[in-house]
């Protein structure tokens, strides 16, 4: 799985994070906003471009504003039920129109989206992460293992499918959403599948992402991308159900951006950029991360698999198994 447009032999990758709020909870529109700034980065001539965890069509902000955690509330089935209308279903085609821009600018994209997975009945969530190659192919999703804190309330547990890596030009492109990067076997994960480029995705919070960053291009030895989406009180649409009380109870920013970009070294690149929707844009060098790799290599010469081995599933969690092989009732 790769993208052929791009020469393998040269060291250089120019990419690109877009750190934008959503039209909230309007998958149409949001949609549209990922395929403007997708036809931005081209421009700049990057052969990636990254976008924030959930961004398609939004983070659930509202859970903690609204007393998400209140059983049988009607309030929260409303919003809900809003919610899961406006998610991402792959299966009916929500995805076409980014594909469509992937392939006819020749850029390979990373969205975070919500996604209403059809394999699973079609009626849970999933926070997923969806890597699209330069051709416009979907080439992986993968669904957040354990939801954090709050987001239990509405995202349901993911699985191993996604755990993937992606030849990108010279890198090896993976990636884990918010708080799955501080999991360290899902790191271990993608580091030992060859990852030297790792997305880190984020609703958006910069007290994440200016130390974690950092921490997991040291350990890895990798170039790390954190993209974080951004929301502000002024982007909750009063069209949005029961909005009267999440604009009650919201702060002036509710997500801050701190977007960046860090060597293999742990040295910035892009420091976190806060309180602003930007087009952050950097060219990588493959020769860092095998400089880097000299000393340490976490999946090769550093690693000792006769002493400690990983164990990973990545089949497709389901709770149906239909058997092929049986004849009619």
């Amino acid at each position: 799985m790769g993208d052929v447009a791009i020469e393998s032999h040269s060291d250089s990758l120019k990419v690109g994070i877009a750190q934008i709020a959503p039209v909230w909870l309007n998958r149409e529109e949001t949609t549209a906003k990922v395929v403007d700034h997708v036809k931005l980065a081209a421009k700049e001539d990057c052969k990636l471009i990254v976008f924030g965890e959930a961004i398609l069509p939004g983070y659930p902000f509202w859970i903690e504003l609204t007393d998400g955690a209140r059983f049988n509330s009607p309030i929260q089935k409303d919003i809900h039920a809003h919610y899961l209308n406006q998610a991402i279903q792959i299966e009916a085609g929500h995805l076409d129109s980014i594909c469509c821009a992937a392939s006819h600018h020749q850029i390979a994209i990373v969205v975070g989206c919500v996604e209403r997975a059809a394999d699973r009945g079609g009626h849970s969530l999933y926070c997923s992460l969806v890597y699209i190659d330069s051709v416009g192919t979907i080439q992986s999703v993968h669904r957040k293992l354990v939801p954090t804190y709050e987001e239990r309330l509405t995202w349901a547990a993911g699985d191993g499918h996604g755990l993937r890596v992606h030849q990108l030009g010279a890198f090896s492109v993976g990636g884990l959403n918010c708080w799955e990067n501080w999991m360290p076997l899902a790191r271990a994960t993608l580091t030992a599948l060859g990852e030297d480029l790792h997305i880190a995705i984020w609703p958006g919070s910069s007290r994440n992402t200016s130390d974690i960053t950092r921490f997991v291009a040291k350990e890895a030895r990798s170039y790390v991308l954190s993209a974080s989406g951004l929301m502000r009180k002024a982007d909750i649409s009063p069209d949005t159900p029961h909005s009267e009380l999440i604009l009650a109870n919201a702060s002036d920013i509710l997500a801050d951006g701190g977007s960046c970009i860090v060597a293999p070294d742990g040295e910035w690149i892009v420091e976190p950029v806060v309180e602003k929707e930007e087009l952050i844009v950097a060219t990588l060098d493959h020769s860092r991360v095998r400089a880097e790799r000299q000393n340490f290599d976490l999946a090769g010469h550093y690693a000792r698999p006769d002493v400690t081995r990983l164990i990973v599933n990545r089949e497709r969690q389901s709770v149906l198994a239909v058997d092929t092989h049986a004849g009619p009732e």
